[in-house]
């Protein structure tokens, strides 16, 4: 679709691409954050959790920064999913990604 677009755009489209290719995924639902044993009823929700294996942030910025990457980190946390994706969709190379180590 092109850089430019606003980030809902590319969530439709991910949603529609998941359900033309039968692939199971969560979308925009909230995450439990537990404090001190207590759940605070936050309204902290993530893009994506794909398969229950792979948490999928979507941005559409002019670049990543590093509260984005911690944010990708601090969903992975919460949700004990092993993996993790930020992507970037306002770039002329979706290709170009950031890819790190987790160490908990």
């Amino acid at each position: 679709m092109g850089a430019g677009l606003a980030e809902i755009v590319y969530h439709r489209a991910l949603v529609k691409e998941f359900k033309l290719r039968n692939i199971e995924y969560k979308s925009e639902f909230q995450i439990p954050v537990v404090y001190k044993n207590e759940n605070l009823n936050c309204d902290f929700k993530c893009d994506f959790l794909i398969e229950d294996l792979i948490v999928l942030e979507i941005k559409s910025v002019s670049s990543i920064l590093e509260i984005h990457k911690a944010q990708v980190i601090n969903y992975i946390n919460l949700l004990k999913a092993p993996k993790g994706i930020l992507v970037n969709f306002n770039v002329k190379n979706i290709l170009s990604f950031w890819s790190g180590n987790i160490y908990k």
